[in-house]
C-alpha cells in the first residue's frame, strides 16, 4: 500500500533504534531468559487481549512501542489503522515539543527584552546626567541690558577715588571695608548675577570681572560721603566662573532723596582690565523690588529710607523712567532670614558700549539728588 507519510530515505528496515522487541507472555520467561516478566511487560501483555493462554510463549515485534498488526510484514504494510495511529502519535509528540519550544522562546525573548529595557534605561539615565552636568543657556536674549550712568560715586577712578587699585578688592563679601575697617549693619542680601555673552550663543561670559557698588542703609557711599571717605565698604569685584555667575554678600541698600533704591555695576573683559574704567563693556544699574524695599525700610536701621521712597517712583526716577524690564531682579527671602536677589545680565560684546551721562552732582542724604 502507499504510506500516508513520506519516507525520509531508503534504508534497511527496521533501524536498530526501532528493532522489534520480544514480548513475553504472562507467566513464562522468554527462551534463554530466567525469571519472570517485568511489571511493564506484564502490563503490555495484558493489553494484547485475552486470547493468549497462560504458560505459552509468544514473540511479537513492535514499532515505537506499538505491537505490529501484521508481524510478518514491513512497518509500512501494517494497514491504514496502524498508519493513522503512528501519524497521530507523532503529531502529539511534535505538539508537545512545539509548546515547549514556544515557552523557551518566550522566556528567551522576555529575558532579552528585560535586558534591553534595562540597558536602555541605564543609557537614558546616563545621558540625562550628562546633559544636567553640562551648563546651557536657559534663555535666549535679543538685546543687552541697557547702559546706565555710573553716577557720581563710582570709585573706579573715573571720578576721583579708585577702589579698583586697592589690593583685596576682588572679594565676595562686601559688607566691610577692604582693609578691615568699618562694617555695615543692615538686612542681609545675597546678590547673584548671571553674566551672559550674547555673542557666544548666550553662554556664560567666563573670566569677565564684575564690579559692584551701592549705598549703605543711611544712603551714604563709601569713599565719597561725609564721614566715610576713608572707607571702602559695599564695593567689590568678582570673576565670572564656568557657570556664568558671580555672587556678592551684602546688605539691602537704603533709599536716598531723589532716587529709586538701586545697585550699580560694571562688567570688564577680565580681571586685568579693571584698573581702567574705559575698559568696561557694560555699565548699568539694578532696580530693587518695591515690595522688598517697603518691607525692609520698616527696620530701624534704615531711618530715612521709607520717607525718601514715598517721594519717588520708577516713572519719575531719572534712570529707570525709560523702563526696567531687564533691570528688575527676582527676589526671595525675608528681613529675618535675609534676601536673595538674582538677575541675568546679557551683554553684546560685538558692539561698543554707549557712553552714559557723565558723573556729576551730589547725592545721598542732605545732598542734591544724584545718580
Amino acid at each position: 500500500m502507499t504510506p500516508i507519510f513520506p519516507r525520509r530515505s531508503i534504508r534497511v528496515y527496521p533501524a536498530a533504534s526501532e528493532a522489534p522487541r520480544v514480548r513475553k507472555a504472562t507467566g513464562d520467561a522468554a527462551p534463554g531468559a530466567q525469571g519472570t516478566t517485568s511489571p511493564a511487560d506484564s502490563a503490555r501483555s495484558d493489553q494484547q487481549g485475552t486470547g493468549q493462554q497462560a504458560g505459552t510463549t509468544h514473540e511479537q515485534p513492535t514499532f515505537e512501542g506499538r505491537p505490529l498488526d501484521r508481524p510478518h510484514e514491513d512497518v509500512e504494510d501494517q494497514g491504514l489503522a496502524f498508519d493513522l495511529g503512528t501519524l497521530i502519535d507523532r503529531r502529539r509528540a511534535l505538539g508537545i515539543f512545539g509548546a515547549g519550544a514556544s515557552v523557551f522562546a518566550l522566556a528567551a525573548c522576555t529575558g532579552t527584552t528585560a535586558s534591553s529595557s534595562s540597558s536602555s534605561a541605564s543609557a537614558t539615565a546616563s545621558a540625562s546626567e550628562t546633559a544636567s552636568a553640562t551648563p546651557s543657556p536657559s534663555k535666549t536674549y535679543d538685546e543687552e541690558m541697557p547702559q546706565e550712568t555710573a553716577g557720581p560715586y563710582p570709585g573706579d577712578g573715573s571720578n576721583g577715588a579708585d577702589a579698583l587699585d586697592v589690593s583685596g578688592v576682588e572679594r565676595s563679601n562686601i559688607t566691610a571695608s577692604i582693609d578691615g575697617g568699618a562694617a555695615v549693619d543692615g538686612v542681609a542680601m545675597t546678590l547673584t548675577m548671571n553674566i551672559v555673552d550674547m555673542v557666544k550663543d548666550n553662554g556664560p561670559m567666563t573670566g569677565a570681572a564684575v564690579y559692584v557698588w551701592h549705598c549703605d542703609p543711611d544712603g551714604n557711599y563709601s569713599m565719597y560721603s561725609e564721614g566715610v571717605e576713608d572707607e571702602t565698604y559695599l564695593r567689590g569685584v568678582q570673576v565670572v566662573g564656568k557657570d556664568g555667575t558671580v555672587t556678592f554678600t551684602s546688605v539691602v541698600p537704603g533709599c536716598y532723596a531723589g532716587r529709586w533704591p538701586h545697585i550699580h555695576f560694571e562688567v570688564f573683559p577680565d580681571i586685568g582690565s579693571i584698573t581702567d574704567a574705559t575698559n568696561a563693556v557694560l555699565t548699568s544699574q539694578i532696580a530693587l523690588s518695591e515690595e522688598m524695599a517697603n518691607t525692609v525700610y520698616k527696620d530701624s536701621r534704615y531711618p530715612d529710607s521709607a520717607t525718601n521712597m514715598s517721594q519717588v517712583t520708577l516713572e519719575t526716577d531719572n534712570v529707570f523712567s525709560d523702563g526696567v524690564d531687564m533691570q528688575m531682579p527676582k527676589v526671595s527671602g525675608s528681613v529675618a532670614k535675609g534676601y536673595t536677589v538674582t538677575i541675568d545680565v546679557p551683554i553684546d560684546t560685538s558692539t561698543e558700549p554707549t557712553a552714559a551721562a557723565a558723573p556729576g552732582g551730589a547725592g545721598g542724604p542732605g545732598g542734591v539728588p544724584g545718580q
